[in-house]
C-alpha cells in the first residue's frame, strides 16, 4: 500500500486519527481561529549568502508573507496549514470552506495528495506532491525537500507537510504529534539548511527547524511544494 494514502489510526483520550492530524497535541491548540501576520511580508532576497548557499548557487534566505490562522479544533490541522499557504498567494478562503474541499472529517485529512490537489485548484497547477516512503528521510530525500522548498518559496509558494511523530526546533522546544499533522513552511535561512514552520496547532505560531529534522519529521508521508 502507497504510504503517503494509508490510513493509520492512533487513539488517544477517545479520539481515532486517520491519515494525518493531530489527536492532542503535546502544545495545546488555540480553541478558535487567530489571525496575526507575524511573519509580516518580508521577502529577503538578500546578496548575502552561507558558504553552502554560495557553492549551491542558493539564495541565503528568504521570508514569505503570510496570515496565520490557528486550527479551531483537533481535527482541522490540514484545512489550517493549506489556508496558511493559500494566505500567501492572495486566497482569503475560510478553514471550512477549505476543509470542504479537502474532504476533512473527524477522522483528518487524508495526506498531501489533498493538500495538493486543492492548491492547485486554487492557484493555477504549480504544486506536486512529493513522498516520503521509508521512516528515515535519506540524504537525497533530505536533498529533495531542500531543492522543492527553496524553489516553491523563491515563488513565494508556502509548502504544505503532512508529519508525525516528534521533532525539536532551534529554540529546543519539542514538538509531538504521535497522531499525525499538517503545518506549512514559510521560509528558510542558511540556503535551506533552517527552515521556518507555521504551525497551526504550536502557542508560539511559528519556528525554525532544522532541514534533516523536517525531513524526517515528514518520513513515511509527504509534503506539497
Amino acid at each position: 500500500m502507497n504510504p503517503i494514502v494509508r490510513k493509520s489510526g492512533l487513539s488517544v483520550a477517545g479520539l481515532l486519527v486517520a491519515g494525518g492530524c493531530l489527536a492532542v497535541p503535546t502544545v495545546a491548540a488555540h480553541a478558535a481561529p487567530v489571525t496575526t501576520t507575524p511573519v509580516g511580508s518580508v521577502r529577503a532576497d538578500k546578496d548575502s549568502r552561507t558558504d553552502k548557499g554560495a557553492r549551491a548557487g542558493r539564495r541565503a534566505e528568504r521570508t514569505v508573507g503570510i496570515e496565520y490562522q490557528a486550527q479551531p479544533n483537533f481535527y482541522y490541522c490540514g484545512p489550517a496549514a493549506t489556508r496558511i499557504a493559500l494566505s500567501a498567494l492572495g486566497k482569503a478562503l475560510s478553514q471550512d470552506e477549505v476543509a470542504k474541499r479537502l474532504g476533512t472529517t473527524e477522522a483528518g485529512t487524508d495526506s498531501a495528495l489533498d493538500t495538493t490537489r486543492v492548491l492547485n485548484e486554487l492557484t493555477g497547477g504549480r504544486y506536486r506532491t512529493t513522498e516520503i516512503p521509508g521512516p528515515v528521510a535519506r540524504p537525497e530525500q533530505v536533498d529533495r525537500l531542500r531543492s522543492d522548498a527553496v524553489a516553491a518559496l523563491d515563488e513565494g509558494r508556502p509548502v504544505v507537510a503532512n508529519i508525525k511523530g516528534t521533532a525539536v526546533d532551534t529554540a529546543g522546544n519539542p514538538h509531538s504529534y504521535e497522531g499525525g499533522h499538517y503545518l506549512t513552511l514559510v521560509g528558510y535561512r542558511d540556503g535551506g539548511e533552517l527552515i521556518r514552520i507555521a504551525d497551526p496547532a504550536a502557542p508560539e505560531a511559528e519556528y525554525w527547524m532544522a532541514l534533516d529534522k523536517v525531513a524526517n519529521w515528514i518520513a513515511e508521508r509527504g509534503y506539497s511544494s
